[in-house]
């Protein structure tokens, strides 16, 4: 044979590996086109499989990887034996194989033939695969409901293949992202990345739209093949891998109707609930029994990872019940989320005994880290652990040097203390949390930083896009959204209340018959429309910049985000408070909901997430152009 130039190792790649053998092979494919192709094997590869490289058309034509637009033109093709042998229509990987033949040969490269069956799981773990797709879970589900990563190939070996015979610049043939990303890291040059065709069928039409819509396959589908029908009939994973069928998951509008059907016992509880400065068991076990606990968990490990607005609409109908319940909730909700967003080690921990690890997490204020053999020495004592007397972990901050770091620690390793005596939002039970020297193995810390971002360890785990939401997305709507629904419970009472209530030394039959509280109620009831606007501004602002890679806010959609869900708690308070001045003496009886409400809303209003001052401020920052002046804004 002819070698191009001095054998080539990429810097970044592995070890060099030799051509061991070449013979040359006719090929004929089933609709009659046939090509002559140099089949080589090859001694050192780096995961020792027995690879193939097909070298096609002119490949041997020197500079062959240095004249413009002379780079060989290279397919990465993992082996497929139901699509590439027996023309399985499941997959594109037949029809792929056959147009990358074609074109090579035309071109003059290589087809690099990687035994890397089912994304790197192996055949049976393929068929598995199937056998959960035909349950409703996408290609990439499946895997992870096996147990499998998304896609376990690794391009160490296909980089030793052309760098054998010379070739270090390619020009490559693939819709996959990742594969450019990963030649490119391994020292491979990409000068340009040309797409396959598209090889639509019926029985394929999900796994594309999957390939397209969650890793970013360059693949242009037509336009009745949706989002949606990646993922129809969505089962529970712990199901389908038992070897059932599977039921299906809940639907946003399922789980919202869960939620309303417990408002009437939140409601009976509320004032047990602030006595007992803390949610009733049995209320947490009905939240437990209507799996509200599962709304924003992966479904990798048996969630339901619903979007932003159905967790915004869950904590706002949770306080048209109970406000303490629905931030405590709602809080607890996020965590989980905060826990799928680790790396796998800790995700393997919590969430072995499944979906719902309930954690407490605070970082006010920020305790201190010290390094120690095996991970850190944390102090501190830190406020406001709302959920914290549910929860069997800890999420805690603590600086170390310039880092700010999130320590993940059991409940029983720290002191909970029972401080929580407010006037308002009484029944979350956000105690404090004291640790003097407590050890934290390494792996259970991260850094704030990486955790709070959209590219976290979680999104290299689970497909659900609520993963690479930002941190402070989320953070930001528990108190609005709590306020909101509260506003809204005032106003229903308000509305009961003037319907029946005669006022003494008038001559109205009932107040609803005066005009002063007609004019209220309309004014109480705009000022709740006018939250409600504000409040769906904001979640629209965030599940606009969620359909879009990256999904980070800019500077302007934070500003709007933020002055939006400010704008819509000042309103909120402001509509409880004039339904509070019409209702007369008897209604700030401690046995009334409405001053509980009232209570539990001024304390939200004086949340940070709702201080209308540095947020007016920041926010006029943002709108204006001139960047934030609070990091964390």
């Amino acid at each position: 044979m002819t070698v191009l130039s001095e054998p080539a190792t990429p810097s970044l790649g592995a070890a060099p590996a030799s051509v061991r053998s070449q013979v040359t092979v006719p090929l004929r494919f089933p609709d009659g086109f046939t090509a002559t192709a140099e089949v080589l094997t090859f001694r050192g590869l780096v995961d020792g499989k027995e690879h193939l490289l097909l070298a096609l058309g002119e490949w041997e034509q020197p500079p062959l990887d240095q004249a413009p637009g002379r780079a060989p033109l290279v397919r990465l093709h993992s082996e497929c034996l139901t699509g590439d042998v027996f023309g399985s229509q499941r997959c594109d990987c037949g029809p792929q194989l056959r147009e990358a033949v074609e074109q090579i040969e035309q071109a003059g490269g290589f087809l690099l033939y990687l035994r890397q069956e089912g994304r790197g799981i192996g055949l049976y773990s393929k068929l598995d695969a199937y056998a959960l797709q035909d349950a409703g879970l996408d290609t990439y589900e499946a895997n992870l409901a096996l147990g499998h990563g998304e896609d376990e190939r690794e391009y160490s070996a296909a980089v030793q293949m052309p760098g054998a015979l010379g070739a270090t610049t390619v020009r490559l043939l693939s819709n996959n992202p990742d594969k450019a990303a990963q030649l490119t890291a391994l020292g491979i040059d990409v000068a340009e990345q040309l797409p396959t065709g598209v090889h639509l069928s019926p029985a394929n039409h999900r796994y594309l739209t999957a390939k397209r819509d969650h890793t970013g396959h360059t693949l242009n589908l037509p336009a009745d093949v949706g989002p949606g029908e990646s993922r129809p009939g969505r089962i529970r994973r712990e199901a389908a891998l038992n070897g059932g069928a599977g039921t299906a998951l809940p639907t946003p509008g399922d789980m919202l109707s869960r939620i309303d059907e417990l408002i009437p016992r939140l409601r009976e509880r509320a004032e047990e609930t602030e006595a007992l400065r803390r949610i009733p068991e049995s209320t947490i076990e009905e939240l437990k029994d209507a799996e509200v606990f599962h709304l924003l968990s992966p479904e990798g490990v048996g969630g339901f990872g619903m979007g932003v607005e159905t967790y915004a609409q869950a904590i706002r109908r949770l306080a048209r019940g109970c406000a303490s319940t629905a931030w405590t909730a709602g809080h607890l909700i996020e965590h989980v989320w905060m826990l799928a967003r680790w790396p796998r080690e800790v995700q393997n921990e919590v969430f072995a005994n499944g979906p719902t690890p309930l954690a407490a997490a605070t970082g006010a204020p920020v305790g201190v880290a010290e390094r120690v053999p095996g991970g850190y020495a944390i102090s501190g004592l830190w406020s406001f652990a709302s959920g914290v007397m549910h929860s069997g972990w800890a999420l805690l901050a603590a600086q170390h040097d310039t880092t700010r770091l999130q320590c993940l620690v059991p409940i029983s390793d720290v002191e909970v203390l029972d401080v929580w005596h407010t006037a308002g939002l009484r029944g979350t039970g956000s105690n404090d949390i004291r640790a003097e020297k407590l050890f934290v193995p390494e792996f259970r810390t991260l850094d704030w930083a990486l955790l709070a971002a959209a590219d976290n360890p979680g999104t290299r785990i689970h497909p659900d896009p609520i993963v690479h939401t930002p941190m402070a997305t989320l953070l930001n709507l528990v108190a609005p959204s709590a306020a909101l629904g509260a506003a809204e419970y005032a106003v229903e009472l308000f509305r009961e209340r003037i319907l029946v209530r005669k006022v003494k030394n008038t001559l109205d039959n009932r107040q609803a018959d005066s005009p002063s509280a007609q004019a209220r109620y309309s004014q109480a009831s705009g000022l709740v429309v006018t939250a409600r606007m504000h409040w769906e501004e904001a979640i629209k602002i965030v599940s606009a910049a969620n359909e879009r890679q990256p999904s980070a806010l800019t500077d302007e959609e934070r500003a709007r985000y933020r002055l939006s869900l400010a704008l819509s708690g000042e309103a909120s308070g402001e509509a409880v408070r004039l339904v509070m001045a019409g209702s007369g003496g008897s209604a700030h009886r401690l046995s009334h909901p409405l001053q509980r409400i009232q209570r539990d809303v001024n304390v939200l209003l004086n949340h940070p997430t709702l201080a209308m001052d540095p947020i007016l401020e920041q926010a006029g920052r943002g709108l204006l152009g001139l960047g934030f002046t609070i990091p964390a804004f």
